[in-house]
């Protein structure tokens, strides 16, 4: 996709580029540039957030920045104009920016007068003021009386009036009978969040306009008051005391928009429990002689500057246990009925990051060496770590491994990743009573879990992957004799 247009000779526009596989939107989560910064072809403007990952764009030509059109925070479709620059700042006054960044519109005083002609909108000059003259409130001219109807109202609306009756609320003043609420969209926003019905809530703005304080009005909690005692003509009774008021869920609640990585494991994980037939299956092993070797290897001059830990060992166990059992390398092709059978293996690493759960993979692990492995494994992990995990990085995944053993956990029933036949969790490796040569002795153990999708992969192949892998990391040198 062309991601930039000819605005005139001066001005180019930057569009937000597909950074994914076939991705449709992006949210912008910092600028780096702000307008008049001078930028060159290649210079990194902006970071975005897609389904899939975090990606740093540069911007491919020189010159000033002239307009950003979105601010923070903000998802924007694929193929949406998102930067404008001047590649020509010296030759006269640059146009006004069309659209103006940044901040949320900010509500002008409501008590402030305004010069009549035109009235001010969000946006643009606004419109004419209108001929048509409002019906004025009864009452208008007694501020005071005015005000407390008006608190009244409100307050009955609310649902926590007094209990002597109160006013008939009549239309707000600044909306058309059975018309919209008059209210600016930050105004409409707060009563979504809220929960509130702007068309129960009485406005006291200029021109029947609803303003934060009403919305927040309508929102305050209503103290529950006991019935009123019967008056006595002779020995009226106390008033019954007041219950506690009740406390708004809103005060203990936050929520989050679902957007970016989130929303795509969301999407991806009700996908693959909902259409691939999970089955899970369990095994306890001693990994005494694997820990061993783990040591053996931190120690060998063949492993210096690499990462060395049982995760390489059991990715290691796992690739050997697919070569031996082939099938399982396989994915369901629904569109065509068709199993296909994966001749490579690109081996998924699960990783907590602090935007969510991605899952990179290591292309082609099969033909890697154990050194190259390894080095695999801690550039996969440290680019994770650091948020910069291309989309194609995740892309083409076969089989994944999940290490829930890093949380303390003893294992799980993991969800395959999304075309994928196969997902091995390893759980935490404990010192616990064995019997090992026909003694009771502390032994390094944990519990495997392999989930796979039963469409392709049945128990008999299933349990013979998880029983290979079980094998290798009891003992090790099976990576040599089965390899």
């Amino acid at each position: 996709m062309t991601t930039m247009t000819e605005t005139s000779a001066r001005f180019r526009e930057f569009k937000m580029p597909d950074v994914g596989e076939g991705l449709t939107e992006a949210e912008i989560l910092k600028w780096f540039v702000q307008p008049g910064d001078t930028v060159t072809d290649g210079q990194v403007v902006c970071e975005v957030e897609t389904a899939k990952a975090a990606v740093e764009l540069p911007i491919p030509f020189d010159g000033v920045v002239h307009e950003l059109r979105f601010p923070e925070g903000t998802t924007v479709d694929v193929g949406q104009v998102i930067i404008a620059i001047d590649v020509a700042p010296g030759s006269g006054d640059a146009p006004a920016p069309a659209a103006a960044l940044a901040q949320e519109p900010v509500e002008a005083p409501e008590a402030e007068a305004e010069p009549k002609g035109r009235t001010p909108v969000l946006v643009g000059y606004g419109v004419a003021e209108s001929s048509t003259k409002r019906r004025p409130r009864k009452g208008t001219a007694a501020a005071p009386e005015a005000a407390a109807v008006a608190a009244a109202v409100q307050a009955e609306l609310n649902g926590h009036g007094a209990s002597a009756p109160a006013p008939a609320a009549t239309a707000p003043a600044g909306a058309p009978a059975g018309g919209r609420p008059l209210a600016k969209p930050p105004v409409r926003k707060l009563a979504k969040d809220l929960g509130i019905d702007l068309a129960t809530v009485v406005p006291t703005g200029k021109d029947g306009i609803i303003t934060r304080e009403d919305v927040h009005a309508a929102a305050a909690p209503a103290a529950a008051e006991a019935p009123a005692a019967v008056a006595s003509p002779v020995a009226p009774e106390a008033p019954a005391a007041a219950l506690p008021a009740a406390v708004s869920d809103s005060a203990r609640e936050t929520r989050i928009p679902v957007k970016g990585v989130r929303k795509a494991i969301a999407q991806a994980m009700v996908g693959s429990a909902f259409t691939a037939p999970h089955v899970t299956e369990f095994v306890t092993v001693d990994v005494t002689r694997t820990m061993k070797l783990v040591a053996e290897l931190k120690e060998d001059k063949d492993m210096a500057g690499v990462r060395v830990n049982p995760l390489l060992v059991i990715a290691k166990a796992l690739l050997v246990a697919i070569k031996r059992n082939p099938e399982v390398n396989a994915a369901w092709d629904e569109a065509n009925q068709e199993i296909v059978q994966k001749h490579y293996v690109n081996l998924g690493i699960a990783a907590a990051t602090p935007r969510g759960l991605i899952v990179p993979n290591i292309k082609d692990a099969h033909d890697k060496t154990l050194p190259q492995l390894a080095e695999a494994l801690g550039d996969l992990v440290t680019t994770a770590r650091d948020g910069k995990t291309s989309p194609a990085a995740m892309a083409g995944g076969t089989v994944t491994i999940t290490n829930v053993g890093v949380f303390g956990v003893d294992t799980g029933t993991p969800i395959l990743n999304p075309g994928e036949s196969a997902i091995l969790a390893v759980g935490a490796i404990k010192l616990q009573p064995w019997v090992h040569k026909g003694k009771v002795k502390p032994r390094q153990v944990t519990t495997l879990a392999l989930s796979f999708d039963h469409r392709l992969v049945d128990g008999e192949l299933g349990s013979k992957v998880l029983a290979d892998v079980a094998a290798i990391l009891e003992q090790p040198k099976r990576l040599i004799t089965w390899a």
